[in-house]
């Protein structure tokens, strides 16, 4: 087995040397770095990474906490980070907190436990014990799709304005009873896609109408329930607007067994698209999030975080794309509109 010493002896340069150059403890000079390098691939040289460790107090690893991994978009999002932590050379511990916040506090403190560097995580709806418990220890850690204020380091896709653009599309296309299924009260989503439904009904001169708002509770079962409630009502809505993709599967299921047919009977919008999204009949018509942007971008933000632990928190927004396609009604498809580039805040320290 080849050992640190071989690879010093080949570069010509002392045992510490490499260790410098391995564990980037002291600056070593390009042409030294490139020497010992060099040895090391050549050679086949693998450092040990629990030796490592213990010179460095870092183990080259992050923990990455997000719920529904099953579902595509969460599942894009992994992508992004995985991708990210894989080009600056971290491994990756995944877990997934069931969007239960006992069980989200208790993988929390096991990766910690795990002495990774840094956390990924997408809270949950009342994420409090576990970021006290990251606040306590002071773990780095990023918080992606949902936020949870601006003195954390935190990235996320737009979600006011892509819903009021559907809502005003919907409104263009002459419906006036336009219905929303939303997601699981208390998280950021929800509110802020909430926020933009009730903004597009007042930009278009609609009134708003609490029984068209119904919650699905992110999941498709409770999309199901929700849609069936939505369409019950005396003067049920002739389009609906979906708040994640996992409703959308449940508000077609439910459309299926009541008989109706999307568009001929009534309009279908969603926010979240997703890989299959256009081989439904009808196609989807879908705001599109830029998922595996979050996870890489989560992964700089951490990154920063390690290389300067007293910067100020930073909130990234991304632009989402609104993609027509045919479930609204509309006979043309014009292309997909350029989304507008990413918005930073840096609060004010």
């Amino acid at each position: 087995m080849t050992t640190m010493t071989d690879v010093a002896r080949r570069a010509g340069v002392s045992v510490a040397t490499v260790s410098h150059v391995l564990n980037e403890t002291r600056p070593v000079r390009p042409d030294t770095r490139a020497a010992v390098l060099g040895a090391i691939d050549e050679l086949g040289y693998t450092p040990n990474t629990l030796a490592r460790s213990l010179v460095t107090s870092r183990t080259r690893s992050i923990g990455l906490a997000v719920s529904a991994i099953s579902n595509p978009y969460f599942t894009e999002i992994l992508q992004g980070v995985e991708a990210g932590a894989l080009e600056a050379g971290y491994s990756l511990l995944l877990t997934d907190p069931h969007d239960d916040p006992q069980h989200e506090r208790k993988v929390v403190q096991l990766l910690h436990e795990r002495r990774v560097d840094g956390m990924i995580v997408a809270p949950s709806a009342e994420p409090s014990a576990m970021v006290e418990y990251l606040a306590r220890r002071e773990v780095p850690t990023v918080f992606l799709d949902r936020l949870v204020g601006d003195d954390h380091d935190q990235v996320c896709a737009e979600s006011t304005g892509p819903v009021r653009q559907l809502v005003g599309h919907l409104a263009g296309s002459g419906h006036t009873r336009i219905g929303l299924v939303a997601g699981l009260p208390g998280l950021s989503t929800t509110t802020e896609r909430v926020e933009g439904y009730r903004e597009g009904l007042r930009a278009c001169g609609l009134p708003f109408a609490p029984e068209l708002l119904a919650g699905g509770n992110s999941e498709a079962q409770g999309a199901q329930d929700a849609t069936r409630r939505l369409l019950a009502v005396p003067r049920p809505p002739t389009a609906v607007i979906t708040a994640n993709n996992a409703m959308t599967i449940g508000a077609l299921r439910a459309l299926r067994e009541l008989g109706l047919e999307v568009p001929r009977d009534i309009a279908l919008a969603c926010f979240d698209d997703f890989s299959w999204a256009d081989l439904f009949t009808p196609r989807l018509t879908a705001v599109a999030q830029p998922s595996k942007d979050i996870g890489a971008a989560a992964v700089r933000l951490l990154l920063d975080r390690l290389a300067d632990p007293d910067r100020p928190p930073r909130t990234v927004r991304l632009p989402c794309t609104f993609v027509h396609r045919t479930s609204c009604g509309c006979a043309a498809e014009p292309a997909p509109a350029t989304p507008p580039a990413a918005q930073e805040r840096n609060p004010t320290p």
